[in-house]
């Protein structure tokens, strides 16, 4: 055999993957035609939060005045698109040069090209056969084909976007999920006229419904229209039809739900809605061949990826390490953040499980006043009877970053009276968690 391992994909559960068989004693090698750190690094995740960062910035740089800053005229400022775009790009060639290290510090190599599965431990590149005892294939997802009644110039997938010289003045995104609503977002702060369109009933299908509620509610005040159980008919020189309603845009941007990308294989690999079928090792229908990331479609998040990335590969290595969706945290890079883990009230009432809902207000938090920050809550879903904490949902500037404390407690079965006793830095929007603790015992002390 050439290698220990191959790993086919150099994304979030391809590189982890590659990384952590280096730091075990694996050869190991990772297959990529395209750019290390996939989707993720260079056209999603980081791009994407790259953005709306420079969008923030423009929104309350506007507001300077507020915060006791004279000389600043709202209507002088402007949002420099090639800039905010150097900006982005920056910061995914040194995240890029980062994994290139890391592999190299491992000693994984990388191999640039197509990967074709020829058989359960055998990889075609270029012509080239290379066989290894276990295959990962991490080639991830994209958005679903958008097959529309509209010239093919007027369309944008992800990619595309980042290419723009110059932002149309009006966009419709078709989608429904975190994607289509962050980017709604950027676009609406930086000025443009912007519309969702989407064939489902609700925006965020994923998070709970007093998010996804939020969520909708906050895009329609920064005037982006929401068309759902819509579709687009047609088109003239204004813009689209939708259900003969008329829509002004300059180009539509695809941001569909997700479909796996299948490497070429010759050999008959089980499927599921699209998606390759693994088990709870995330081996397919062939114990040799792994399935990790979003090409398996259990949860399409690059922090999921990365976790599996992690069990297939200390699973080879015979090391335990079960792996666990149910406090999975969902972020949305929203204006404000907003973020859930554990379990939903939908779930709850499905499951028939007693529960109690407490919610503290962040207008009550000082570190939310002195950033100028007041809108949002916290709402912890407990047990009724013994307290544990079964779900939490944040809607808070840096919720992205406070949902790991509510992961954290939920992994270790925390109550709502271990939350209480966490001492908490003042003043820290993570407050909230404190509060929200003893609200659920008896009186939050600041409400």
């Amino acid at each position: 055999m050439d290698y220990d391992l191959l790993i086919v994909g150099a994304g979030p559960a391809g590189y982890v993957a590659g990384i952590r068989a280096g730091q075990l004693g694996l050869k190991a090698a990772i297959i990529e035609k395209g750019h290390l750190g996939g989707m993720c690094l260079n056209w999603g995740c980081i791009p994407t939060k790259s953005l709306l960062e420079s969008a923030r910035l423009y929104k309350k740089i506007k507001k300077a005045e507020d915060f006791g800053i004279d000389g600043i005229f709202p209507k002088t400022i402007f949002f420099n698109w090639q800039k905010a775009i150097f900006r982005t790009r920056r910061i995914v060639d040194r995240l890029s040069k980062g994994i290139s290290m890391l592999l190299e510090k491992n000693g994984v190599t990388l191999i640039q090209g197509t990967g074709e599965i020829a058989s359960p431990t055998c990889v075609i590149v270029e012509r080239r056969m290379i066989s290894a005892p276990n295959i990962f294939l991490a080639t991830g997802s994209k958005p679903k084909n958008l097959d529309l009644p509209v010239p093919k110039e007027m369309m944008l997938e992800i990619e595309d976007l980042f290419q723009l010289e110059i932002l149309p003045e009006s966009i419709v995104i078709v989608g429904n999920g975190s994607t289509a609503v962050e980017l709604c977002q950027f676009f609406a702060m930086i000025g443009k006229q912007v519309n969702l369109v989407s064939e489902e009933e609700t925006i965020l299908p994923a998070l709970d419904p007093y998010l996804s509620d939020f969520a909708e509610k906050k895009l329609r005040s920064m005037g982006v229209g929401i068309f759902l159980k819509t579709k687009i008919t047609g088109y003239d020189k204004e813009g689209v039809l939708c259900d003969e309603q008329k829509i002004a845009c300059q180009k539509i941007l695809n941001s569909q739900e997700r479909e796996a990308i299948l490497p070429f294989s010759t050999i008959p690999i089980d499927k599921k809605d699209g998606f390759v079928k693994v088990n709870g090792h995330l081996q397919t229908n062939y114990s040799s061949i792994f399935a990790i990331g979003d090409i398996n479609g259990i949860q399409t998040l690059a922090h999921v990826a990365s976790a599996q990335a992690l069990h297939a590969v200390n699973y080879i290595k015979g090391i335990d390490s079960p792996l666990d969706y149910c406090c999975c945290p969902l972020n949305m890079y929203s204006e404000p953040e907003m973020a859930q883990a554990g379990l939903t009230e939908p779930q709850l009432k499905k499951a028939k499980v007693e529960y109690k809902i407490t919610e503290f207000p962040l207008s009550a938090n000082a570190k939310a006043m002195i950033e100028g920050s007041t809108e949002g809550i916290l709402r912890l879903l407990s047990e009724r009877k013994y307290g544990e904490v079964l779900g939490v949902q944040i809607i808070a500037p840096h919720a992205t970053d406070m949902i790991s404390e509510a992961v954290a407690i939920m992994q270790m079965e925390g109550t709502i009276y271990d939350v209480a006793k966490v001492m908490h830095a003042h003043p820290t929007t993570s407050e909230i968690f404190l509060e929200a603790g003893w609200a659920a015992i008896d009186k939050a002390l600041h409400l």
